[in-house]
């Protein structure tokens, strides 16, 4: 195998993370999701295209961890706890991000037994007026009784798992929230918290964002190394004030902040898997969509480096194609398309004005620190 440009503490050919989207089906309809512009077939992975993936994960030299999710709810795939045991099954560390809705007694039970290591809940509302607002229906109540009894079943079970984290989108309408969310994740039991911007999939949604002068100047952020302190009104004061200078530990210290561009997908030597099989180098790429900023429409085709239902991770993986756009992402030398829309060229994502090809991701909102996921 040749040699490949390394970045510090990890090697480009090497795969650490597999997510598996099991379906882009959704009990939800949020006002910020994606499926929101979409024209697309819906369908769940079928679960021999699961094993089969997992049979090359099992024989992978040194398992990647599998995170169960994408665009849809993963609970709502009628076998997604026998995907879960089979993963585990391949060795694989197991992650898996849900609304909780369908987490009832029953689901929360196959799950545990499953072998589930970490499960990640969206909340995007302290209350049930504010999720309602966000998330387009009345179920906070529900998926704060089905958190609360799935920490009393791992209280009794001296603590296993799955581990929580809570994931929120903040936007205009729900950043008040947070701190409350926060709370309540904690009481949930908790133990990590991912916090992203909303990306604007629908032009409405651009007069919700919380980084639309960011979006026009580079990050230029100063690092702080601070002790731990008790948190009291007159340190309350001071934080916030620290904030706004620089980058403290665990506050607003994604890689990809610190830089002009710095792919996440490629950092965690991730590849993603849409439901029908199709693999892309990170998640926004597995559907077509629309992202508006800057007043600008940008139009992001799908972009897949192979199908599983064709071919072999591995062959995918290895791929002459795929392993130089990995060496480009790790250059990262696109056109800073998120802070200029002076031509036609960041209204499609399928060249830049520095003669990159599809895909140039200059224009990706998660390569600049503003989105991210777990």
């Amino acid at each position: 195998m040749e040699q490949v440009k390394e970045i510090p503490e990890l090697r480009l050919d090497q795969l650490a993370r597999l997510y598996v989207e099991p379906t882009n089906r959704c009990n939800l309809d949020c006002r910020a999701c994606m499926r929101q512009g979409w024209e697309e077939d819906l369908g769940y992975m079928k679960f021999d295209l699961f094993e089969k993936i997992m049979a090359e994960v099992r024989a992978w030299p040194g398992p990647p961890e599998i995170f169960l999710g994408g665009f849809g709810e993963p609970l709502g795939h009628p076998r997604i706890a026998d995907m879960v045991a089979l993963a585990k099954a391949a060795g694989s560390r197991v992650e898996l991000i849900s609304n909780a809705i369908l987490l009832d007694e029953e689901m929360a039970r196959r799950l545990a037994a499953a072998g589930l290591d970490f499960l990640w809940v969206s909340i995007d509302g302290a209350s049930p007026e504010s999720y309602a607002d966000i998330r387009l229906g009345d179920h906070l109540p529900q998926i704060v009784t089905n958190l609360r009894r799935l920490r009393r079943k791992r209280i009794l079970n001296f603590g296993q798992t799955p581990e929580l984290g809570i994931s929120f989108v903040a936007m205009k309408r729900n950043i008040a929230d947070l701190p409350r969310v926060l709370d309540l994740g904690r009481q949930l039991g908790a133990i990590r918290f991912s916090v992203s911007n909303v990306e604007a999939y629908a032009p409405a949604m651009e007069s919700e964002i919380l980084y639309a002068q960011s979006l026009n100047h580079p990050a230029r952020l100063i690092s702080l190394e601070m002790p731990r302190l008790d948190l009291d009104v007159g340190n309350d004061k001071v934080l916030k004030s620290l904030i706004g200078r620089f980058t403290l530990p665990g506050v607003m210290a994604s890689p990809a902040a610190e830089s002009l561009g710095t792919c996440p997908f490629l950092q965690r030597r991730s590849a993603s898997v849409r439901w029908d099989g199709r693999v892309s180098p990170c998640l926004p790429l597995l559907h077509a969509h629309t992202v508006y900023a800057n007043g600008c429409p940008r139009f992001w085709p799908e972009y897949h480096v192979g199908s599983l239902a064709e071919r072999r991770l591995g062959e995918i993986w290895n791929d002459g194609k795929y392993r130089d756009l990995r060496k480009r992402l790790h250059e990262f030398s696109f056109a800073p398309c998120t802070m200029c829309c002076s031509c036609d060229l960041p209204n499609l994502n399928g060249e830049d004005c520095y003669g990159n090809v599809h895909p140039a991701c200059g224009g990706c909102l998660w390569s600049q620190g503003f989105i991210q996921c777990p």
